[in-house]
């Protein structure tokens, strides 16, 4: 394991010790034996007889895994030390050299990070006998011979990471320790189930879902043709709680900082892309993956996360739910509630405000060259669950966090932590970054006419089109839920009006347009689409006046990305419609495989817009059709049962009358295998592959393994397949 560097030769003349920010590079400690610190002014202590009986020392130390995990709800996690949540308490099993007499005085020691502290919190003691103790808790449970049970309790807002532990015996001239022992170490995490802790989440189904579920589903796609993409999160797999912590170190985050919720979100939103400060994963783009993995080719974090501690080197590539479903692990492993969150038709304003421009020539046709601003079809981002003390009362709960490298906060690529309900409330004064947040869910998309001049226009003013679903997944099932509610009130209503003019008045700039009320307008509508096959669009154009209308109408095809940039431009059609008076008139119009196929590359998303003049009215809409492809078959069989052999068989024919070539096939399931991988250089026409691979289920429950195939020709094809594990 590669660390980041310490650095601690730059502190001098700055701190009296440089300030510590690892945690899991082994740091000097206290001698076994350490002197008391006489006062110069106190009195020499005459050398008096020594106590009856042997002197006491410590024989054994056990940090009663068996006890606490369960308790803790930490059993998951495939880790040789006790893994703790803070605000709780957790046992300690001593035996001594003997039975505990009255006199005898000792304490516990929990230590993080170089140099630790009691000042900073990185240094607890936890005293039994006549002495006074440090913050944290600690009573004699139970005493039998020689073997003392502890009971120690760690405060709510005790530093979260990787603590060193040690006993240490009162001795009449000093302290007189335990050997460095790495049995002992123990993580402390954040505590959704203590109701002091400032991530406590009230509900046991949300907990169970936001901080111990393993694996879930990331929405995709448009709001006509939602899709999901199945992710393994991972958070207790072997050296994923060790990964998160070496982020914390590699941002060099101070060790007392650590316990500050607010704080380590911020610092992990910022660690999980490498934009700025060499963190986790690079973004691209781009299309051209031909230096890493394609962003669609992972099938969840653990790979990612162990291939980062590992070299020490961001690593390649990733998409927003890439970055998503990484925090996702970062957060969930340290204890922390958190989701995944799809915004659809999420605005990317790079001016600030609360307006997205859609530019478009004379001729009616999209001006791609002006057009500054983009709509993503979606866009992934966090929640987490915490309280705001910086915050006035009522804006803790969800609070949005996005690592996904957009705009610069405070000098880095990050975003959040902003909470939700001052979004919905337009409170955008309040910290982190609640005005980019509520502009993604908010914007009006405005179309606008540019003249032979150069001179723009606005026709038209969509107010509904941004932010038009917002889905994460439901509480124990894998269908989505519908949150868009809480960002946002009903379009119109007054609520909503005045959250806008809330919002305006700390800066957002609004639309206000003044425009006719249109006579005209134009919708399309398309079913949903699989691969390969022709696409039928149907165009209904609505008079309301009492004239009738001819319109000369355009129709624009694209292959886009799913932020919305296109790719690749592959139909125009020019067409007359007549609409009389007060009524629709319906064109339908057909895009052939043939035409689109040849442009796709590897994307799959496919950009419509019709666009339309008829007299003194323009007239335009836009459709976003997601092509479905097809899905790997995937069966297990064998003794579902812990440590038991089971095999998966993944299973593909290809549909296609084209070849897939260099073909990767990636598996993994938590709890039951790791990350399993397979080559195919090509897969002909109508050909079938059959891979199998075995595995020792170590969790038992639900289960779930993931497949993902991916070549440069075809993307975004997965099988899933669930399997209950019994003990």
């Amino acid at each position: 394991m590669s660390h980041p560097t310490d650095g601690s030769h730059t502190f001098r003349g700055r701190y009296a010790k440089p300030v510590p920010t690892t945690n899991l590079i082994e740091a000097d400690d206290f001698p076994e034996f350490e002197p008391f610190q006489e006062d110069a002014y106190t009195e020499a202590t005459p050398r008096g007889h020594p106590p009856a009986g042997e002197p006491l020392s410590v024989q054994n130390v056990d940090m009663c895994q068996q006890i606490n995990k369960p308790n803790h709800f930490t059993s998951a996690y495939d880790v040789e030390n006790l893994v703790v949540r803070r605000g709780q308490e957790f046992v300690v099993r001593v035996t001594f050299s003997r039975p505990l007499t009255e006199g005898d005085e000792f304490q516990l020691e929990f230590l993080i990070g170089s140099n630790p502290s009691p000042s900073k919190g990185s240094l607890v003691v936890v005293a039994f006998g006549s002495q006074r103790g440090g913050p944290w808790s600690g009573q004699i449970l139970e005493a039998q011979g020689e073997s003392v049970t502890l009971g120690i309790t760690p405060t709510p807002d005790a530093i979260v990471g990787k603590f060193r532990t040690y006993v240490a015996i009162v001795t009449g001239g000093g302290l007189q320790r335990t050997k460095r022992d790495t049995v002992t170490d123990l993580y402390l995490l954040f505590n959704a189930w203590c109701p002091e802790d400032p991530v406590f989440l009230p509900n046991e189904a949300e907990r169970r879902e936001y901080v111990l579920n393993d694996c879930g589903v990331i929405y995709q796609g448009s709001v006509g043709s939602v899709s999901e993409r199945n992710w393994i999160y991972g958070q207790f797999e072997r050296g994923i709680l060790d990964a998160c912590i070496y982020i914390l170190d590699a941002s060099r985050m101070p060790i007392y900082s650590r316990g500050d919720v607010t704080k380590l979100v911020r610092k992990g939103s910022a660690m999980i892309n490498s934009q700025d400060d060499s963190g986790v994963l690079v973004g691209n783009w781009s299309d051209d993956y031909s230096m890493g993995h394609s962003p669609t080719s992972w099938t969840g974090s653990v790979k990612i996360l162990l291939q980062y501690v590992n070299t020490g080197v961001p690593v390649c590539f990733a998409q927003c739910w890439v970055f998503a479903g990484v925090f996702n692990t970062f957060l969930r492993g340290l204890g922390l509630p958190a989701r995944v969150v799809t915004n659809f038709s999420s605005a990317h304003d790079n001016t600030g405000n609360l307006k997205t421009d859609l530019i478009f020539k004379p001729d009616g046709t999209p001006d791609e060259r002006n057009t500054r601003d983009s709509i993503w079809n979606y866009h992934c981002w966090n929640e987490v669950f915490m309280v705001r003390p910086d915050l006035p009362p009522g804006l803790g709960g969800w609070q949005v966090v996005d690592a996904t490298p957009q705009e610069t906060s405070d000098g880095h690529f990050r975003c959040g932590p902003a909470s939700v309900a001052a979004i919905k409330e337009g409170l955008l004064c309040h910290p982190f970054d609640s005005g980019f947040v509520f502009a993604e869910v908010n914007s009006d998309v405005i179309f606008l006419k540019r003249d032979r001049y150069g001179n723009l226009s606005p026709y038209r003013v969509d107010k509904t089109h941004i932010g038009q679903a917002v889905l994460t997944q439901a509480v124990g099932s894998t269908a989505p839920m519908d949150i868009t509610h809480m960002y946002k009130y009903p379009e119109g209503s007054a609520e909503d009006s005045r959250t806008a003019a809330r919002a305006e008045e700390y800066g957002c700039q609004r639309d206000h347009s003044e425009l006719a009320d249109a006579q005209l307008s134009v919708v399309i509508n398309a079913d949903q689409c699989s691969l390969g096959q022709d696409l039928n669009l149907v165009v209904d154009f609505l008079n309301q006046g009492e004239l009738p209308r001819t319109v000369h109408a355009h129709l624009a095809g694209s292959v886009i990305f799913y932020t919305g940039v296109t790719a690749s431009h592959f139909k125009d059609q020019d067409f007359i419609v007549s609409v009389p008076a007060y009524q629709t008139e319906r064109v339908m119009l057909k895009t052939t495989a043939q035409e689109y196929m040849p442009h796709l590359g590897s994307q799959l998303c496919l950009h419509f817009v019709v666009t339309g003049q008829a007299d003194d009215q323009s007239v335009t809409a836009i459709k976003v059709i997601d092509l479905q492809t097809p899905r790997l078959t995937m069966m297990v069989n064998g003794q579902p049962q812990v440590q038991q052999e089971m095999f998966v068989t993944v299973s593909f024919t290809n549909p296609f009358n084209f070849s897939l070539q260099n073909v990767n096939l990636a598996m993994e399931g938590s709890g039951l295998m790791g990350v399993k991988t397979h080559y195919y250089s090509e897969i002909n026409p109508q050909a079938s592959i059959s891979w199998k691979e075995s595995f020792f289920p170590r969790l038992h429950g639900p289960r779930r393994l993931v497949a993902v195939m991916d070549c440069s020709n075809l993307r975004q094809v997965w099988g899933v397949v669930d399997v209950v594990i019994s003990a």
